[in-house]
């Protein structure tokens, strides 16, 4: 073998200080496609978060050694890729073969499959520029958008073409004679046309003004067959992996409390505009929740434990696990040390994490560490839940939609603003006394919010 056919071995990196191995997702770049330095590779996933590995060179794939779905321990190598001199030979034979064989790009051109799966990497730089990534091509595999893509969209004054295209549609729509109802479309004639009628306003949960996400989910063709199969991704498969672990070893119990949370309504009412000027973000209602579960927890430290064969191992911090939903999957990235923060602060954490979730940008840092997990599935206007616990911690606890409905207080008959509280704890550590006792002290903390609490 010559000098210039020498291959460089690429290992798998050390995301993070407890990694001690990985799983490949998906090869985004196969054999004989050109690489550049800091273009993605593939994907991988760890017990806790999906991450791409990025090349630390330029230069052309030569070889997989580990397939999608095999677990490599770090240090060990992944593949294998010619470097940019002998690239530059090996691409330039490329193109001498392009006119008798399709390129990579052509082959997939009727392919859409991943048309709609962004990397963590296009997402931030669609996010910088302000594109809008469906109105990109895609030339990557599948018809997936690569960072290239999308630098070569911005320069040609993306921005500008994607104001024209906006443009030329109003200007569309304007010439319709279905003009100012909803979901017009010029394509579609008088006859075929079905004014659709506007979806009802939610006037329960927390975000009573939004409508809930419809999730998009790729199917591929069965033959013309009325069943759809959906791949078991990398993600969902720890997922899985982690729910079975935690029901099949831990001996779940549930209990609920209900709590009037009228005062907490009307503080947050009184503060939240002042405080969406000043900081840049919501004061939601999960970190006056937050706050009350932390105090709580520091009445009763039992249920900031886990379950260790022959002991019970009490943490000394409290770190909570917040369970993010995003479309295919749950994260629950931690806010350490959350007895030292007050609301405020709490806030703060709630809106950095859940932007990292949804963003895809948690690190491995962000998810570890958990004592206690708070789940917030009051958003989605649920009233009632049986959570999973996060193993191995010992409870899990839920906050249920806020509703207003007729309680008796005193004899009489009022309107308060009431929601759920539901804990599933761990029944070899915790037992019903202990936590109806710390669901009690919750009830109390949210229940002595007042419009004098302060936030800072």
């Amino acid at each position: 073998m010559s000098e210039n056919q020498k291959l460089t071995d690429v290992v798998m990196p050390q995301l993070a200080e407890s990694l001690v191995s990985a799983t490949i997702a998906k090869w985004l770049k196969q054999p004989g496609d050109k690489v550049e330095q800091y273009e993605p590779i593939c994907e991988v996933i760890t017990d806790k978060v999906n991450a791409e590995i990025p090349s630390t060179m330029d230069g052309i794939m030569a070889e997989h050694l580990a397939a999608e779905g095999q677990t490599i321990g770090v240090g060990e190598i992944i593949c294998r890729m010619t470097v940019a001199g002998q690239a530059q030979a090996e691409a330039a034979g490329v193109k001498e073969t392009q006119a008798a064989a399709p390129s990579a790009s052509s082959v997939n051109a009727g392919d859409s499959s991943m048309r709609n799966r962004y990397s963590p990497a296009v997402q931030t730089l669609a996010a910088q520029h302000g594109v809008d990534l469906s109105t990109i091509q895609g030339t990557g595999m599948g018809g997936r958008i690569t960072r290239k893509d999308v630098l070569a969209y911005v320069e040609k004054g993306g921005a500008d073409n994607q104001a024209q295209t906006e443009a030329g549609q109003a200007a569309k729509e304007a010439e319709s004679p279905f003009k100012g109802l909803a979901h017009a479309n010029p394509a579609v004639t008088k006859e075929q046309y079905i004014p659709l009628s506007p979806s009802p306003e939610r006037n329960s949960g927390l975000h009573m003004s939004e409508l809930p996400k419809i999730p998009s989910i790729e199917v591929e063709s069965t033959g013309g067959e009325r069943e759809t199969l959906i791949d078991v991704t990398p993600l969902r498969n720890a997922i899985a992996t982690n729910m079975r672990q935690s029901v099949s070893e831990i001996p779940h119990a549930w209990t609920m409390v209900e709590v009037d949370v009228t005062n907490l309504v009307l503080l947050r009412n009184k503060l939240k505009d002042e405080f969406k000027r000043r900081e840049g973000y919501n004061l939601t209602y999960l970190a006056f929740f937050l706050k009350a579960v932390v105090n709580a927890i520091k009445d009763y430290p039992i249920m900031n434990s886990v379950w260790a064969v022959n002991k019970i191992i009490v943490k000394r911090d409290i770190n909570i696990s917040l369970a993010v939903g995003t479309e295919d999957s749950v994260m629950t990235p931690v806010i350490q040390r959350a007895d030292q923060k007050n609301i405020a602060g709490l806030a703060r954490e709630i809106e950095e994490l859940a932007t990292k979730t949804r963003q895809g940008k948690l690190k491995l840092e962000d998810m570890q560490g958990g004592t206690f997990t708070v789940n917030n599935t009051g958003s989605f206007g649920s009233i009632l839940s049986y959570p999973i616990i996060n193993y191995p911690q010992a409870a899990i606890l839920t906050f249920e939609s806020i509703v207003k409905r007729p309680v008796v207080i005193n004899d009489m008959i009022a309107v308060r603003s009431m929601a759920n509280i539901c804990l599933s704890l761990d029944h070899r550590i915790l037992d019903g006394v202990i936590c109806g006792r710390f669901l009690q002290r919750v009830k109390e903390n949210i229940e002595a919010y007042t419009l004098d609490t302060k936030v800072y």
